[in-house]
């Protein structure tokens, strides 16, 4: 797991928790330096995480970050991206990234509608064909990658899911967080440094919307849909990708 400190990775790690609890999670900081390929060595599939840092995936600053996911994709590891991750590997791809026109996406990605591309791919296999996740985020994927083939999309971001799978690369993202609780987003909101500080309306629906259906309801989701076993669809189904490839690959 590629996360910007253990902050970005806490969320993944109770998801996966969860979901394999037997899997061996490693957390690595790419922003404390370039990586090499050893850190990938033994592992079956990488996941690039969210990221609070106020510059763009192709911003000077993230070379590291950009680095390391080639490294990813030249090792052939089924790799992961939720929001500054998905824009990540736009940019690694050869697409592009800006700032939302619609401005700040913050509690939950409302409305969000499978394309038929989606509705057909594993990952998002039992997933309805519209629903909410929670999500923050300034950015988003302007242009994506020539190959590349959109999942999903709602009335803020045109693109709230990719793929891209040819020849050695294998990556799946989400422009939203399946493995953010509401919480954790009413605890980013906190920061009364943060570019959503201007957000903090909504952290009192936020911390109550697993278990209170009005407050969830404000924000355009319910309890059901915040529950770790829905919420979390899409990372069970990489999940299942990468232990398929793992497989085929010891077979060889």
């Amino acid at each position: 797991m590629v996360a910007r400190g253990r902050r970005g990775a806490e969320g993944f790690e109770q998801a996966f928790q969860h979901l394999a609890p037997d899997a061996d999670v490693r957390v690595v900081n790419p922003y404390a330096g370039f990586l090499n390929a050893d850190y990938f060595a033994g592992v079956d599939g990488v996941v690039f995480t969210g990221s609070g840092v106020s510059w763009s995936t192709d911003a000077r600053e993230a070379a590291c970050q950009r680095a390391a996911m080639e490294l990813a994709f030249d090792a052939g590891l089924p790799s992961w991206g939720s929001c500054n991750g998905m824009q990540l590997a736009a940019v690694v791809l050869g697409g592009q990234v800006a700032a939302s026109p619609n401005g700040l996406e913050v509690g939950v990605a409302r409305e969000t509608r499978l394309t038929p591309a989606g509705q057909s791919h594993p990952q998002f296999k039992s997933r309805t064909a519209v629903f909410a996740v929670p999500c923050i985020h300034r950015d988003e994927v302007s242009r994506l990658p020539t190959g590349a083939i959109k999942l999903a999309e709602n009335n803020h971001s045109e693109h709230q899911a990719f793929s891209y799978d040819q020849g050695d690369v294998s990556f799946w993202g989400a422009q939203y967080h399946p493995e953010l609780r509401t919480t954790h987003v009413a605890y980013y909101l906190e920061d009364g440094d943060s570019i959503f500080a201007g957000k903090s309306a909504l952290i009192a629906d936020l911390n109550n919307a697993e278990t209170d259906a009005q407050a969830a309801a404000r924000l355009g989701t319910s309890p059901d849909a915040l529950t770790v076993s829905y919420r979390t669809i899409e990372l069970a189904n990489w999940l299942a990708h990468v232990k398929q490839h793992a497989d085929r690959t010891r077979q060889q």
